[in-house]
């Protein structure tokens, strides 16, 4: 019998029983964390059912995860769409500023979502620049990019302009009001540009509150004055507040980044590390203190920064190798980096808790694995499933040169076994 039951999805994402993705589909054979080997049952965008292994038999098309640990799906909350691989010129042989044409950033932005999606993250929340001779450009080919990836993948643009204070930053005052008439799902900014940055955010703030948006400011947090007065007046909003990637935290005092991070915590301001690298020039990386952070109650997410732009030539992208940095180098626990990317990083982007059980949404990511650990070591294969379907899948197969004595060891490859060619598991 199953273990989980169907029930009523709630209000807050329901299904569209019209739409293509709510057509039945049952994924076989998957590992939890918790070592059951279970069938799920997804209908729509919902996960309807889950049971022991060979227990769910509705009709439809199945997927077989023998040998797949089967996780929420992570999330990104912290792209950076519009500068996404610009680090290589097009052709490689012309160096300089990478195009600024609306339909080449929707280019890029479509691919870059891809990449990530092709990770496991089906939300992704992207930073644009608006202002400047630019003005609402980047913004509008990020929204053609998001059309184009519906039923793929979520893309949440963050409005961020450069001045917001005085004279020079009236136009790109109104013009944040603009985006968010548009479609940005938050604003943000970076107020360390601005010659006053609590002007700043006051400002962000104020448009998040006529709105009614999420705010998601960068900042560096490496001025504990600056980080207190943001706090209080982060303290009293109603919607969410994100900063990060919070690096200089890591290089203040121990008590005094302690008295941050306890502020921040009371005010309700989620902090977004960048364990993969800075999305800014910057002569010091450095990754946020999440440990300190989480054990003042900080709500801490990881996110992956810059793409392949000038800031991270090398971006991957992946919340995998963000999470595994978290473990390897930050000390978390396997289970609690993974969460960093996938339930915390979904909270602070105001997202549906996602839970492999009946009822929550169907956004999961199924690795080749069978322990936590060893999907973060080696998260090679991998298929990903937004609303209820399967729309990546990347396969990997690992091969070994026979023994030149005859009689070869015997090693594995990864990937799926072939009865019919000896492969091995």
């Amino acid at each position: 019998m199953p273990d989980s039951q169907p029930r009523q999805p709630d209000d807050h994402a329901a299904d569209t029983t019209s739409s293509p993705e709510s057509s039945a589909l049952t994924l076989c054979g998957a590992r939890l964390t918790d070592g059951r080997i279970v069938d799920v049952q997804l209908c729509g965008s919902r996960i309807e059912a889950v049971g022991t292994a060979g227990s769910l038999t509705a009709p439809g098309p199945r997927v077989d995860l023998r040998g797949h640990l089967l996780l929420p799906a992570p999330a990104e909350p912290h792209a950076h769409s519009d500068t996404a691989l610009t680090a290589d010129s097009p052709d490689h042989s012309t160096p300089g500023p990478a195009s600024q044409r609306p339909e080449d950033i929707q280019r890029r932005a479509t691919e870059a979502a891809l990449l990530q999606l092709g990770h496991g993250a089906t939300a992704l929340r992207s930073h644009v620049r608006i202002g400047d001779i630019q003005g609402l450009a980047a913004l509008e080919a990020v929204l053609q990019a998001r059309r184009s990836l519906r039923g793929l993948a979520d893309l949440t643009p963050v409005a961020v302009p450069r001045l917001l204070t005085g004279v020079a930053g009236a136009g790109n005052l109104a013009m944040l009001r603009d985006a968010v008439k548009m479609g940005a799902g938050a604003v943000g900014g970076r107020p360390g540009l601005d010659p006053d940055p609590a002007g700043y955010v006051e400002a962000v703030l104020e448009v998040a509150a006529e709105h009614g948006c999420p705010v998601d400011l960068h900042t560096d947090g490496d001025d504990p004055a600056r980080l207190a007065r943001f706090a209080a007046m982060a303290g009293g909003m109603r919607q969410e507040v994100t900063i990060g990637p919070c690096g200089g935290l890591s290089r203040l005092p121990r008590e005094t980044a302690a008295r941050a991070a306890d502020q921040l915590a009371a005010a309700g301001v989620s902090v977004i590390c960048l364990p993969q690298g800075g999305c800014c020039a910057a002569e010091h990386r450095s990754t946020a203190p999440v440990r300190l952070l989480r054990a003042a109650g900080v709500r801490v997410a990881a996110g992956s920064g810059a793409l392949r732009d000038l800031a991270n030539p090398v971006g991957r992208g992946d919340p995998l190798e963000a999470a595994f940095l978290l473990a390897s180098q930050s000390g978390l626990r396997p289970e609690h980096a993974y969460e960093a990317v996938s339930t915390e990083a979904r909270r602070a982007m105001g997202l549906p808790e996602v839970r492999v059980e009946a009822g929550f949404p169907a956004e999961l990511l199924a690795v080749r694995g069978e322990q936590l650990s060893g999907v973060l070591s080696l998260a090679y294969s991998r298929i990903v499933v937004h609303r209820g379907r399967v729309v990546a899948r990347t396969s990997a197969v690992r091969e070994y040169c026979d023994s030149e004595t005859g009689g070869g060891p015997g090693l594995p490859r990864q990937g799926r076994p072939d009865p019919g060619t000896g492969g091995g598991p």
